[in-house]
């Protein structure tokens, strides 16, 4: 068995009796599957922990007590080589939405009494049958706009439960063809460094052409809420893209810590991806007076030659909270 299958199936064990156990039996379940010196990475306001009972005090616990009856609904499971250190460390990727009942208010966003849907995407590095590393992305913004406490402007884009990919064939549980996950990864990488050599150039909207290259004229961006989706290229641009270039400066390009492929999907996480500075206009928000970081997490669907399909989740408070808006302190402020 590879080391990209054994990952797949300890990861798949790992959710699966993870997310079957009691709040009782939680440190049990993952003290299988999880090394006792973990390195998580949360959004705000959970941030880096290092041990799994950290994490399941901090995040699990009070989420499973608030979105009750917690389902995990996955919509892609891949995992392959990481490309940023040249293979080197093996990652799995999921994404989907954490569906339960909102009985119970969460990190001060209020209850609603009906079903809510908690947008993720997680990746989890693999190393001797452990997991050792974890990113957890999660849109708290999308659960407060389903809240009704969106704390905002409106979206350039539009948010809604964004479905999984087009063709349905997402969960990749078993071996793929080495040539397509090839070509999904250069490909991605070829996308990565027509947008980078750009990012030096403010007031430059970036040729519908540029995108052309590598997208396919009807793909679907799936925006973080705050954002939003947009669909083809020329709205893409429209709705997302140019508001972003024009209105951001001081781009400065990070990396990722994983990027990996697995047959027609790809996907990264960066710690963090982008630092820029909103000038003004980005977000519907005035002008920020120094840089912020943008923790990243882009999946992708190669259709072909170009790519077709692109959810993106973006910690948007985290940045907002580095510009001096804490989205959630305020949300308690005008609660109290």
């Amino acid at each position: 068995m590879s080391g990209i299958l054994e990952a797949k199936c300890l990861v798949q064990q790992y959710t699966a009796a993870f997310d079957q156990s009691s709040d009782d039996h939680l440190t049990s379940a993952a003290s299988r599957f999880i090394a006792d010196d973990l390195h998580w990475r949360g959004v705000y306001p959970f941030y880096e922990l290092h041990r799994p009972s950290d994490v399941i005090e901090q995040f699990w616990q009070p989420l499973r007590t608030s979105l009750q009856n917690l389902q995990r609904r996955e919509d892609i499971f891949f995992a392959g080589e990481n490309d940023v250190d040249d293979g080197k460390s093996v990652w799995t990727c999921s994404m989907g939405h954490f569906i339960g009942l909102f009985d119970e208010d969460w990190i001060g966003i209020p209850k609603t009494g009906r079903m809510a849907f908690l947008r993720y995407a997680e990746f989890m590095h693999v190393e001797n049958g452990r997991i050792v590393e974890s990113a957890l992305f999660i849109d708290i913004l999308g659960l407060m706009h389903q809240a009704g406490v969106y704390p905002l402007p409106p979206m350039t884009g539009t948010y809604f439960m964004y479905p999984g990919p087009q063709t349905h064939d997402g969960l990749l549980h078993g071996e793929t063809d080495r040539a397509e996950t090839e070509k999904t990864i250069a490909l991605v990488n070829r996308m990565i460094e027509d947008l980078r050599s750009i990012n030096h150039l403010d007031d430059y909207e970036c040729p519908p052409e540029l995108l052309a290259k590598c997208w396919h004229d009807d793909m679907i961006w799936y925006g973080p809420c705050g954002i939003g989706a947009t669909y083809t290229i020329d709205r893409y641009q429209k709705q997302h893209q140019h508001p972003f270039r024009m209105n951001v400066t001081e781009k400065v390009y990070n990396g990722h810590v994983a990027r990996l492929a697995d047959g027609h999907f790809c996907g990264f996480f960066g710690w963090a991806n982008l630092t820029n500075r909103n000038r003004g206009g980005f977000l519907g928000l005035p002008e920020a007076r120094a840089p912020a970081d943008m923790r990243i997490v882009d999946i992708y669907r190669r259709r072909d030659d170009k790519l077709a399909e692109n959810w993106v989740f973006i910690d948007i408070p985290h940045y907002l909270k580095q510009q001096g808006l804490d989205v959630l302190q305020r949300l308690k402020n005008l609660r109290s």
